[in-house]
């Protein structure tokens, strides 16, 4: 029997997890998503490197062949040190793009975008132990605990955006602008790490019974989830050759001048955290696993929508068409999500969510290398 104030500590327990994964996952994709939002600080020190196609074909190898060691042996890794190790260095890779800012006065060169390369692969690194672990992990408890966890990767995109345009406003007519805005909001994601730091373990009331059990193989669970697995190389297969690459570089001159590329970032960002809040609503959230593949496949239409639109269109529908892309990527990130572990025990939860979100940096890995397609044909 189950007393009312005990009822009310789980439940208050609860929610105080959403929040600290609500959090954690901010903290999982801040630094990175600052690096995407001062591309234009990027492009104007290394104008002849496409700094934000680079950086992010750099990133993805990294976590991909990381993550993919971390997968294969899941069942050796303490996932909780994984985790605490992922999180420092994330801070430390974020701290050292600052340090490299000061310690060259902030100039170009191709030194110093070696440097911005090598933080690049760390950050990579650090995510693939971060975003697997922790998406395994709580695939291992509770569904509304991934709910909050993913949203907040969405979240971290926003305030960054947000951040940045702040910044930009505050610094835009002020001698080595570009800079001061860059480097403040570098410091804000180093705050940001340093706040998360307390919040490394999730409280003991959301650990779940761990007994040893026998579990299916990592093969089998595979065979069983393809479709699912498919679902979120799809998903980001299709995202990364638009965002940030051709968003950044292929849209052409218009009236926002050097404001449109962080203009579509952000409406990206929006996009992206409002849709992984949709299926909250029980009624509009997606289950069916043949609906699911479905729509994911409608979403190659958007390919030539951007290019006519780049092409033909004005700023208006491309910062619509931008948005649009955001809202589906997270809408059916989290739909994927919360419906693969369902009806597996604890043991095989963890490494499922692991598969899925290897399959998720591979099409990460495929999409920003499809990016240089845009390319064909400009001299470079």
């Amino acid at each position: 029997m189950v007393f009312p104030d005990e009822a009310s500590q789980r439940l208050e327990g609860k929610y105080a997890v959403m929040v600290v994964c609500w959090l954690l996952g901010n903290g999982c994709l801040f630094s990175w998503n600052s690096m995407l939002t001062i591309e234009d600080y990027n492009g104007y020190l290394f104008p002849h490197y496409h700094p934000s196609r680079v950086l992010t074909l750099v990133y993805q190898p990294f976590a991909l062949g990381t993550l993919a060691i971390l997968t294969y042996n899941e069942a050796k890794i303490n996932t909780r040190t994984k985790n605490l190790f992922g999180y420092i260095l994330l801070f430390l890779s974020s701290l050292a793009v600052l340090v490299l800012d000061l310690a060259t006065s902030g100039k170009g060169g191709i030194e110093n975008f070696i440097g911005i390369y090598v933080i690049s692969g760390a950050f990579g690194v650090a995510d693939a132990h971060v975003q697997g672990g922790m998406i395994g992990d709580l695939s291992y408890m509770r569904p509304e605990f991934i709910q909050s966890f993913v949203p907040g990767l969405a979240a971290s995109g926003a305030i960054t955006s947000a951040l940045r345009l702040i910044t930009k406003v505050a610094f835009e007519n002020s001698q080595d602008g570009l800079r001061k805005g860059a480097t403040s909001e570098g410091s804000k994601t180093v705050a940001a790490y340093l706040a998360a730091g307390g919040i490394q373990t999730l409280p003991q009331n959301a650990e779940v019974d761990s007994k040893h059990q026998e579990r299916l193989s990592n093969k089998k669970l595979l065979l069983q989830n393809i479709d699912y697995a498919l679902d979120m190389f799809l998903i980001y297969v299709l995202t990364l050759p638009i965002f940030p690459g051709f968003l950044s570089e292929d849209t052409g001159k218009h009236s926002l001048g050097t404001w449109y590329a962080l203009v579509l970032i952000a409406m990206y960002n929006i996009g992206d955290l409002i849709g992984r809040y949709i299926p909250l609503v029980k009624f509009l959230k997606l289950e069916s696993r043949k609906y699911l593949m479905t729509v994911i496949l409608s979403r190659f239409l958007l390919i030539p929508a951007f290019y006519f639109t780049a092409k033909y269109g004005d700023q208006g529908w491309m910062i619509m068409l931008t948005n649009f892309l955001g809202l589906t990527n997270g809408y059916l990130t989290v739909c994927v999500l919360t419906s693969a572990p369902r009806g597996y025990m604890g043991p095989e939860q963890n490494p499922l969510g692991n598969l899925l979100v290897l399959f998720l940096v591979g099409g990460i890995f495929a999409g920003v290398t499809l990016d240089w397609l845009w390319l064909i044909g400009k001299g470079w």
